[in-house]
């Protein structure tokens, strides 16, 4: 019922992909859109498991059609196993972006149960729910080029300062860790106006 549900809430805000540097962009929205909040994150962080539950319920929702919401993986070190998260989920957004985004939220509402130990198995487990290759999932977590585009989003967020996740950027404006609602969301509203 929670997977229909997820399916249902991926097609409703209306998940989509940006081609970008001969892969795909990790984007939901518009990626068309001129209004572009790049959101870092980190799949083992429970401040961005609840900044997810903000965006699946009420971002989303009311700004989806409207604009770009663009991930960049920022998995901290003290985190063991959030850097071969990234990197899988790195993976199922080139296999699906719709794919792409059920992993991150069940990811994000499993992580109390995720640890280094049974990542693998994890993955494999949700390889199979989704129709997806169980051993090809695993394999990914050493692809040379999806650990790359980890490392760059990382040396992307260092450069912008990024110490603490979730890190949400819209233009100038910077929302960090503990985001509140009315706060981003006012942001959105004056970034649509302009």
């Amino acid at each position: 019922m929670k997977l229909v549900a997820l399916a249902m809430l991926v097609a409703l805000t209306g998940v989509t992909s940006a081609v970008s540097a001969g892969h795909r962009e990790m984007v939901e929205g518009n990626p068309a859109s001129p209004v572009r909040v790049t959101i870092y994150d980190d799949l083992a962080c429970p401040d961005c498991a609840r900044f997810r539950a903000m965006l699946d319920e009420k971002i989303l929702p009311k700004y989806g059609k409207r604009v770009a919401f663009v991930h960049r993986d920022f998995p901290l070190g003290k985190h063991e196993w959030a850097r071969l998260a990234a990197v899988a989920g790195r993976w199922t957004w080139e296999q699906s972006p719709a794919i792409g985004v059920v992993y991150r939220q069940e990811l994000y509402a499993e992580q109390d149960h995720v640890t280094a130990a049974n990542l693998k198995r994890w993955l494999q487990t949700f390889a199979g729910r989704h129709d997806l290759d169980e051993k090809a999932i695993v394999a990914a977590l050493d692809d040379a080029g999806l650990r790359a585009r980890v490392d760059s989003d990382l040396q992307g967020g260092n450069g912008r300062g990024v110490t603490k996740v979730p890190a949400v950027f819209l233009g100038t404006q910077s929302f960090v860790e503990n985001i509140q609602y009315e706060d981003l969301a006012k942001a959105i509203d004056e970034a649509l106006e302009r």
